[in-house]
């Protein structure tokens, strides 16, 4: 295995643990993914995020439409938006797939997340998508959730949870914590009458400053909110 290699793997697995300890997901629920060339490393089926090791994470070949994988554990379940994502979207270098509670509360219900707070144009628009629902692990839910993708960066999915993608690990965990911090203020403001609303102006204007403002990553990178 070469070093490049061995440290995104490892990179992947700190997510997962990230991803537990932060109180996005709970169990082994979650699926993190990273791009490694034509291929996608991908975090393995019902296995404790504590146990993994770096070859346990299984690799997709990015090519074959079928996820032909390679590694002792099966990919996750939920490979097949992982693998369309990462195939199909430039801007796709990670996916984190987790159930965090506001996230999945809202997606219970069926409600996108509007534009209660400017910080939803960290996802591509004025609002995040709630994809229709599917039985897990099939490719119709890929389909519905590939669909809610759609000129966004992240989605609900109906009595699941949420999907977040970025051109790094480290963003994509920054907009899947981003995600939940604003699912939870949304259901908040439920509770006392409901949000007053951003314009679409307004959310224009927030992506148009997005354009010059840096966000650091985890690795201390300077990297861009811009979708």
């Amino acid at each position: 295995m070469k070093k490049d290699e061995l440290a995104l793997r490892e990179e992947l697995i700190a997510c997962c643990r990230e991803m537990n300890s932060s109180g996005i997901n709970q169990g082994t629920s979650g699926n993190i993914s990273v791009r490694y060339g034509e291929r996608m490393l991908i975090s393995p089926s019902a296995t404790a995020y504590s146990a993994l090791e770096p070859e346990m994470i299984a690799s997709v070949d990015l090519n074959d439409p079928k996820g032909a994988w390679v590694g002792p554990l099966k990919p996750s379940t939920e490979w097949r938006f992982h693998h369309a994502l990462l195939r199909d979207r430039k801007d796709a270098g990670a996916v984190v797939h987790a159930h965090p509670t506001y996230c999945t509360t809202l997606a219970i219900a069926r409600k996108d997340i509007p534009s209660c707070h400017y910080m939803v144009a960290a996802f591509g628009g004025n609002n995040v998508r709630c994809a229709g629902y599917a039985t897990f692990g099939t490719e119709e839910l890929s389909t519905l959730a590939i669909e809610a993708m759609k000129d966004r960066t992240a989605c609900l999915l109906a009595n699941h949870g949420m999907i977040a993608i970025g051109e790094n690990l480290a963003k994509a965990m920054w907009r899947a914590i981003e995600l939940e911090t604003i699912a939870r203020q949304y259901y908040l403001s439920l509770l006392i009458g409901g949000p007053v609303l951003l314009s679409d102006d307004a959310i224009n204007d927030t992506h148009k400053s997005f354009a010059g403002y840096g966000l650091q990553d985890n690795n201390g990178k300077k990297g861009k909110k811009k979708s």
